[in-house]
């Protein structure tokens, strides 16, 4: 087996980062950092072209979603699980938690960047429900 057959690649201590492009499509990995602790996690983000995908890797992770409105709205969370694919659609509100152990593979366009991802904060009361979620 010769380097044009496979492309092997080792993922970094924490954070996000995208290992592989190819066409259209991005894979990333995402793992545990303090970012992704409940108490860090101030705001929601959502996607203008594309879907986004997540798989649990290890550990947990709690995804959090608010709805495709102009602003996060009923947050709700799921609690994902080994083995099970999580597509969150294009234009949905969006954000998620982990522990220390976490680690999620991420699929997503490859042009997927902050000019068609927008961020925006959450208020007291929204924080306030994205928080009740978990407890």
């Amino acid at each position: 087996m010769t380097n044009k057959d496979i492309e092997i690649i080792d993922f970094q201590p924490e954070g996000y980062k995208p290992l592989v492009d190819f066409g259209a499509w991005r894979v990333a990995v995402l793992k545990f950092c303090d970012d992704l602790k409940l108490e860090n996690v101030k705001t929601m983000q959502k996607h203008l072209e594309t879907d986004e995908v997540f798989v649990l890797i290890r550990g947990n992770c709690t995804l959090f979603l608010g709805g495709d409105g102009g602003s996060p709205e009923n947050i709700k969370s799921v609690s994902m699980e080994h083995g099970k694919i999580y597509n969150i659609k294009k234009g949905v509100w969006h954000n998620h938690i982990m522990d220390e152990d976490g680690e999620v593979l991420i699929v997503e366009n490859r042009d997927t960047c902050d000019d068609n991802s927008p961020i925006v904060p959450l208020d007291d009361s929204q924080l306030l429900a994205l928080r009740a979620c978990v407890q």
